[in-house]
């Protein structure tokens, strides 16, 4: 049986429309254990069983310590089982910290990127911290092998510089009715930006863009991969956005999958760095 490490890291001061995203994690984890709702993935896994979630709680963030430092660490300790983590969030900044603690653990790495907005601006509003800004971060310190950004709908000239710039493999949003299956070497890191689901789907999020992914689309998407999935993060959920908790349930389910995932995968061999 392979333990899936649950880390909440309620974190959005780099949101630059609204706070809220670090509202999410609680709600998210209320959802998933709903005796609502089976605790059963499509693929099959119980996480239900004892044992399955090993959550490690929320971080928890003061003025003293640089929260990027206070992520890291974080992530690293919650990394030490072994065990693959999914991190709820919290805006699409942290995942730069979250990859300088994956990265040292996995020499090859792809990140699977699924989301609205590239967020690979150089900087955003003055911000070399934005949530608009964290690929770039990951791309300029090698934190990644391979960028494969899907679900784009709302791209500057800026971004095709700097997807140019950092040799980024993107698949829009109008190609998401393809039957899409990825050529996958290495071990995967999987980073789910709510708002890459259409708004129908998914209100609540500070940056709604129509003519998104489906809920279907996006599970149907984290099926296909065939490589171990070592971490994962679910970001940009706004409750304060939200309808009858509409989005709280589908971050719920996308987690529930990449959990499932993960359990499935999990026998095949990573090269962990020590």
């Amino acid at each position: 049986m392979k333990a899936i490490s649950l880390l909440g890291i309620p974190h959005d001061d780099n949101s630059s429309f609204m706070k809220g995203p670090a509202e999410a994690p609680p709600l998210i984890r209320k959802v998933l254990h709903s005796d609502a709702y089976t605790e059963w993935s499509e693929t099959g896994v119980d996480l239900s069983v004892a044992d399955r979630f090993v959550d490690h709680g929320d971080i928890h963030f003061d003025s003293a310590s640089d929260p990027w430092e206070v992520i890291e660490q974080n992530v690293l300790r919650a990394l030490g089982s072994g065990d693959p983590l999914i991190c709820l969030g919290g805006d699409h900044a942290i995942t730069h910290p979250i990859m300088r603690a994956v990265r040292r653990r996995h020499p090859k790495l792809t990140i699977l990127h699924i989301d609205a907005h590239p967020d690979i601006y150089h900087e955003y509003q003055g911000n070399p911290r934005s949530h608009a800004s964290p690929f770039a971060r990951i791309m300029e310190e090698q934190l990644t092998d391979r960028l494969i950004q899907v679900g784009l709908r709302s791209v500057t000239d800026h971004h095709r510089e700097q997807f140019k710039r950092f040799g980024v493999e993107v698949i829009m949003a109008g190609r998401g009715s393809e039957k899409l299956r990825l050529d996958l070497t290495t071990p995967v890191y999987i980073s789910v930006d709510i708002d890459a689901l259409d708004p129908a789907y998914a209100p609540g999020v500070s940056h709604r863009e129509p003519g998104g992914l489906s809920t279907r689309q996006v599970i149907d998407l984290i099926h296909t991969v065939d490589q171990p999935i070592v971490a994962a993060d679910v970001v940009e959920y706004n409750p304060r956005c939200d309808i009858s908790d509409m989005t709280a349930l589908v971050a719920a389910k996308l987690v529930k999958e990449l959990a499932g995932m993960m359990v499935k995968l999990g026998s095949r061999r990573t090269t962990t760095l020590e």
